[in-house]
């Protein structure tokens, strides 16, 4: 279906606002202080000129020379090699993207108890003869639906509701660093965990003392980075993506470089780690909000409030950060859902799949092929809901797949680039680097970083003795990569088989 004139374009400010709500993750500093304290910024200013910031400002070579194209990543990594290393990294990417909708949407309900109820307590959700597990299970196949309705309905309610949540994913990370600041002004500069040469290089976590930790914690903060690549979906509707799509990256990425390093080092304002963090209870699937809400308290105590009314700002402000993660995590949905199989079925040639799959919708929306994912993640979350311990297993399985399979496509896109700079016949808007040892040598770099990272991921289980995790965590993109290896021969096999017998007959 032809694109529409009148349709809706994505301009400098939604495609900034797109890419921070569905990459920017405002609870890893939070995590990263919880994790290493101040010990966090280093790694993170790290991993954002090793990785951030030299893989940011390719992707934008890529987004700015191919703008004219609909097929994202695909066309990205075609244009630069082939069809085939297309297809199997691409399809790698798109089936981590489908397990991270799975374990999304069980996220997205522990954010909507908390912004209801300022604490999670989805486990004590029931309804008749259902468990917590199973009404959990049904809920998220309904959240999941109704995502994937409305997001069928055009380009334009994604770029709406992902405003929305780049908004208030904004306003939590920035208003946290504004209310830490006055805590930090009313208390006369005084910081609850004080900033010594020992903490800026050491954890105050006992978890996070080995360099066998330190480096699991290196490789946190790298994949903190990763998902720049889910936007080039929506290139081909942003206004002047020549000029608008690198720009947008670039803004973001130093947004996000800027927020997270400011915000770990404004967790330090009104928290002690030993005193607060280092208590019973505190794990990482709550440090967010025991984190905000410590804040509220210690902000009214500033104020010179009452205690009561210390714990109310607190109560408050863990609801309102429950309210920023349910919009962002709506925001992420929407264009999870449409991004990464957009730029699959949209790059892939149309002899490779079915076609009801490469058919647009009147939205000029790939509704076919959104349904079936949707149908095929709502599988999985039943089967895992209703299934038992076996299909909790599964789970852990499938999780553990998609830990360095949704960052195995960057070993893909990265080690392209040189290939893509030897191509003659583009027009190159926006250059990142010229010279061919300058690409070469940071080509080797970047991939290097990532593939470290990887290989670190799949074998640091092995040091406790989780050998399943370390196997399933290396498994994953070999699977996944050789279901598609497969799957494209055989297509290209049944494709030679017709021209031969067309050939015979003609």
């Amino acid at each position: 279906m032809e694109k529409k004139d009148n349709q809706v374009k994505i301009r400098l400010g939604s495609l900034v606002l797109m890419i921070f709500s569905s990459i920017f993750g405002f609870s890893n500093s939070l995590t990263a202080f919880y994790q290493m304290g101040y010990a966090s910024i280093i790694w993170y200013i790290v991993s954002a000129i090793l990785f951030f910031l030299p893989s940011a400002l390719i992707f934008a070579e890529y987004g700015a020379a191919f703008k004219g194209i609909k097929g994202g990543i695909f066309s990205w990594l075609e244009g630069s090699t082939n069809e085939k290393v297309a297809f199997i990294g691409t399809f790698i990417w798109l089936s981590a993207w489908v397990v991270w909708l799975v374990s999304s949407t069980q996220f997205f309900l522990v954010s909507v108890s908390t912004a209801m109820f300022g604490h999670d307590t989805t486990q004590s959700w029931y309804l008749g003869p259902l468990t917590s597990t199973q009404l959990l299970g049904i809920l998220e196949v309904v959240f999941l639906a109704i995502v994937t309705f409305c997001a069928a309905k055009g380009i334009d309610k994604i770029k709406a509701i992902n405003n929305i949540g780049g908004i208030f994913t904004l306003a939590i990370a920035i208003g946290f660093t504004v209310v830490s600041l006055l805590v930090f002004i009313l208390n006369r500069g005084q910081l609850a965990e004080p900033v010594t040469a020992q903490n800026l290089v050491h954890s105050p976590n006992p978890s996070f003392q080995s360099p066998i930790a330190v480096i699991s914690f290196i490789v946190y903060a790298l994949f903190a980075y990763g998902g720049l690549e889910t936007t080039s979906g929506v290139i081909d509707s942003v206004d002047k993506p020549e000029k608008t799509y690198p720009k947008g990256l670039i803004i973001a990425m130093i947004m996000m470089t800027t927020l997270y390093v400011v915000n770990i080092f404004m967790c330090g304002v009104a928290v002690n780690w030993n005193k607060e963090l280092g208590a019973k209870g505190v794990d990482l699937a709550n440090v967010e909000y025991v984190l905000i809400n410590n804040l509220g308290v210690v902000t009214g105590h500033s104020l010179g409030l009452s205690q009561s009314a210390s714990l109310a700002i607190g109560s408050a402000f863990s609801h309102f950060a429950g309210i920023a993660d349910v919009l962002s995590g709506i925001a992420a949905a929407f264009l999870m859902v449409y991004s990464p199989i957009k730029s699959f079925i949209e790059g892939c040639d149309p002899r490779l799949l079915p076609k009801k799959l490469v058919q647009l919708n009147k939205h000029n929306m790939p509704e076919c092929s959104m349904w079936l994912q949707a149908i095929i993640v709502s599988v999985i979350i039943l089967f895992i809901s209703f299934g038992g311990n076996a299909a909790s297993q599964f789970y852990t399985i499938l999780m553990d797949m998609m830990n360095v399979s949704s960052s195995a496509p960057y070993l893909f896109l990265i080690a392209a680039y040189p290939f893509f700079k030897a191509k003659k016949d583009l027009d190159r808007p926006f250059v990142f680097i010229e010279g061919k040892k300058k690409v070469w040598a940071t080509t080797i770099i970047v991939w290097l970083v990532v593939a470290i990272g990887i290989i670190f991921t799949c074998i640091e289980p092995l040091f406790t003795g989780d050998y399943q995790t370390s196997f399933w965590t290396a498994i994953g993109p070999v699977a996944f990569g050789l279901v598609a290896w497969i799957y494209y021969s055989y297509r290209e096999h049944k494709e030679k088989s017709f021209k031969l017998i067309d050939k015979q007959f003609n």
